[in-house]
């Protein structure tokens, strides 16, 4: 007669549990490494956001010195650091009107429409319906990489949220105009004010500030003609050409006298001066009065005169 299975022993065999018994003492332990990974993934999110909200909050007063496009250019970089004291209101009204004519307006760093046109556009694998605004391009000049993977796309759009949030929109601007890439390997605006039109950032003409808006989709293919400016002879490349000629010509121009004009745009995010109001101070280290060692440098390796 067989013993009915519950009565049956446990460890029928000597030196090993059954089955049910194995089962048994497996569950607690995958249960508890479940919960150490949980713990430890919690953890290192909690780590992490906070580390990013420092961050974010650290650009308020500091400017460091290179950024991941930089290091991603490699070096030599053409750079240097300039205040928006010193930054030809010309210049911010045309960054404004051509990159983000909503950035001073805007309660957020991008609109919910704007984030599901270009999300559905991806999943469609059509073409981008709109430009990333300047929240969205300083966050990824500063931390992200060149590149239009979901990945990406995802990290930039929380970190711009967050600098949207706890920076002006005045210093977005002035650290997206310090960070920006006007040419293979320069950046910011006091380097390309020098670079290619021999003055400070403050004296920049309308004109002159436009142009170097049309640099911005493509720094990489723009070069400076030979006695100074920007090459927009055929001797040129084509679309840089086209970009820099369709800013200064055409879309920088209509965009302002939509808006009301240069001061009307650079009211939007709180500068009702004039460049010429902080002379006083231009002579600073970050007046970006005198041509930068970087800069000189440069031209004299391309032999320059």
């Amino acid at each position: 007669m067989s013993l009915p299975e519950e009565w049956e022993p446990r460890y029928p065999e000597f030196g090993g549990p059954t089955d049910r018994g194995r089962r048994s003492v497996e569950r607690p332990r995958r249960r508890g490494r479940v919960r150490r990974f949980l713990k430890i993934t919690g953890i290192v999110v909690v780590v992490a956001f906070v580390a990013s909200i420092l961050t974010t909050i650290a650009y308020n007063w500091i400017t460091p010195p290179r950024t991941s496009y930089m290091f991603q250019a490699g070096e030599p970089i053409v750079y240097q650091y300039v205040s928006m004291d010193h930054i030809s209101r010309n210049t911010i009204a045309a960054v404004i009107a051509h990159e983000d004519e909503e950035l001073g307006t805007r309660v957020g760093a991008f609109t919910q429409a704007d984030f599901q046109a270009r999300a559905q556009a991806f999943v469609d694998g059509q073409p981008d319906p709109s430009g990333s605004t300047v929240p969205q391009q300083l966050v990824k000049n500063i931390f992200l990489w060149p590149s239009h993977d979901p990945l990406r796309k995802a990290i930039e759009a929380g970190l711009s949220e967050e600098f949207d949030f706890l920076l002006p929109k005045q210093r977005i601007a002035e650290l997206y105009l310090n960070y920006a890439q006007f040419g293979p390997k320069l950046f910011g605006i006091c380097a390309a004010s020098w670079y290619y039109y021999n003055t400070p950032p403050s004296q920049l003409n309308p004109y002159e500030s436009a142009q170097l808006m049309g640099v911005l989709p493509d720094p990489d293919n723009v070069r400076r003609a030979a006695g100074g400016g920007l090459d927009i002879s055929a001797k040129g490349d084509p679309l840089a050409v086209d970009l820099i000629n369709g800013a200064a010509n055409v879309w920088v121009p209509r965009q302002l006298e939509g808006m009301g004009g240069w001061q009307a745009a650079v009211a939007t995010i709180g500068i009702k001066d004039e460049a010429s109001a902080h002379a006083a101070t231009a002579s600073g280290p970050d007046g970006c009065s005198t041509m930068p060692q970087s800069v000189s440098q440069r031209l004299k390796s391309e032999g320059a005169k």
